[in-house]
Parts: C-alpha cells; structure tokens; sequence
C-alpha cells in the first residue's frame, strides 16, 4: 500500500506536455493540495515522482483502496512484549517530514477516511491525531497529491463536492503523437519506427472504447510491449501480450484488437 522515498538519486524521466510542471512549483510553493485527474497510465505517478526530485523533497506514496482506514494513513498503537506503541502512518510522516504525500487513486478510498485530509488543504495545515491527542502543524514543504481516473471512476464513485473543492486539479491526457513516440522510444527501448507503430496501434484501440473497452491502451503498456520486442519477442507477439490481453477478457474485443495489430505490424 504504501511506498516511503527519500527522493529519487537521478531525475525520473518526464517530458511534459503543457504547463503542469510551472503549476506543480507553484502550488508547491504556495502550500495548495493539488488534484491529478487522467487515464490509467498517462503519467500521473511518473509527473508526481519527477517533481518530487525536481523540489528536493521525500515522496511518500498510497495506493488508495476500498479498504483503506484513516489509522491506515494517520497511524495506529501496536502491541509489543513490553506494552504498546504509537507508529506513524504514511500521511503523519509526510506531515512531520515535510514531505510530498502521494494518494494514488483516491476516489477507492472511504469518504470517512477522505475526510481526515480536510484540515491539511486549506490555511490551517493541521492534523489532529484523536489516539494521541496530538495536533501536528505541517513542517514546511509538505503538499498533499491525490489522483484518480474520472472516465473509469465516474460509473463507480466520486470524490464529494465539497472534497474536490480543496484541490487545485491538473487535467492529463495521453500526449500527442509525435510526444507519446518519443517516450515509448526512450522507455521502451525501442527504435523510433517501432515507438510510432506502437503509438499508431494504441491510436486505433483507443476507438475501441465507444464499443464497450472499459480502459484504454496507456502509454504504461505500450512501453511493455516495446520493451518485450526489443528483448527480441516477436512484435506482434509482445502486443497481444502486453497490450491486448491485459484489456479485456471478452472475445469480440479481444479479436478486434488482435485485428488491429495484426493490421499495424504485416
């Protein structure tokens, strides 16, 4: 669930597609929360671990699921052979440290625990911890991320009005052609002609989506794929792998998409 960085040692590759990176620093800078909504493997993690390294500041990152409690995040009193503890969780260490706290996916999490996050978005900067009776100030540098995917998430759930409103949102997409294939060349480990075909393909099955394709090829997968033929998998072989059967179980779609990479790579 949760994953502790002290900062990564080399620049995590991005390429930035508008003016995200300008509006990060700046939230960053001005102690504003800030919302990254956007498919499933555009670039929100990558962005989030890039502008970590760009601010010298630790990454603490959460993925968010249905089971996820505030102790989860605040910190709960463990019991040892000489009595019992109070440990940190992700979100009080970030707090204390002064660190970027990352919450993946936070539409998957309760409203009761999304709750807990009110006091660090706004001008008080504040966690209150009720099992300890502690009020803790957040120590300069910290900023709360959150994410989430609002194509797939809104036939679910949302986060509420009144939550949304404490977030500066930063709307991302899949990059344009010529940026997505440079990308998949460099993180693929692909020649340019593979990164474009590959692009091209994710393209059409993109279309797909209007016939029932719950998500979408990400960019994610198209560097698996590229990564795969590079390490000498036949190509098409590498698409049906890496990005066809991992979209969908149904036949129809299936053979749509197998259609489409066998159309791409004669």
């Amino acid at each position: 669930m949760t994953k502790p960085s002290n900062g990564a040692t080399t620049e995590p590759y991005y390429l930035p597609v508008g003016q995200e990176i300008q509006i990060f620093e700046q939230c960053h800078a001005s102690n504003l929360a800030l919302m990254l909504k956007g498919p499933t493997g555009c670039g929100k993690t990558r962005f989030v671990e890039h502008m970590a390294w760009r601010l010298k500041r630790p990454l603490i990152t959460v993925s968010c699921h249905d089971d996820l409690s505030a102790s989860d995040l605040i910190g709960r009193f463990l019991v040892r052979f000489d009595g019992t503890q109070w440990q940190d969780g992700p979100l009080t260490r970030a707090v204390r440290e002064g660190a970027i706290c990352y919450l993946d996916e936070i539409v998957e999490a309760r409203q009761d625990t999304v709750v807990v996050l009110h006091p660090l978005t706004d001008h008080r900067r504040l966690l209150p911890i009720d099992k300890t009776g502690e009020l803790i100030e957040a120590a300069p540098g910290f900023q709360l991320v959150v994410s989430y995917n609002p194509g797939y998430q809104r036939l679910l759930k949302d986060l509420k009005p009144s939550t949304r409103q404490r977030f500066v949102a930063l709307d991302f997409t899949f990059p344009a052609t010529e940026q997505e294939a440079a990308i998949v060349q460099r993180e693929g480990r692909a020649d340019h002609a593979l990164a474009q075909a590959l692009v091209a393909l994710a393209q059409r099955v993109r279309a797909l989506q209007d016939r029932g394709l719950a998500e979408v090829p990400s960019t994610r997968l198209l560097i698996a794929a590229a990564r795969l033929a590079a390490s000498g998998v036949e190509v098409r072989e590498a698409c049906y792998t890496a990005i066809v059967s991992p979209l969908s179980d149904d036949e129809s779609l299936v053979g749509a998409m197998r259609d489409l990479v066998d159309a791409t790579f004669v």
